[in-house]
């Protein structure tokens, strides 16, 4: 592991101090896993947002598909 120097003010820092999760376990700790955990959620609205991107063309799709529905065959119902 490599140290860091994070800063923070006074009251967040007494806040952080007083919870009972960062004194069982150390600030370091529940800072790395609020690290971790934040990079989860940035990559998943990441993944939401390229979906979102993706699905949202679809006049643009449709424009690049014209015209081969004629060329498919389709069969008889």
């Amino acid at each position: 592991m490599k140290p860091i120097q994070v800063l923070f003010n006074e009251r967040l820092l007494r806040a952080l101090d007083a919870d009972e999760e960062v004194r069982k376990h150390g600030r370091s700790a529940v800072l790395r896993r609020a690290a971790a955990e934040y990079l989860r959620r940035s990559q998943s609205r990441r993944i939401a947002e390229q979906y979102r991107q993706a699905y949202s063309g679809e006049a643009q799709l449709s424009e690049e598909l014209e015209g081969w529905a004629s060329e498919g065959v389709w069969p008889e119902e």
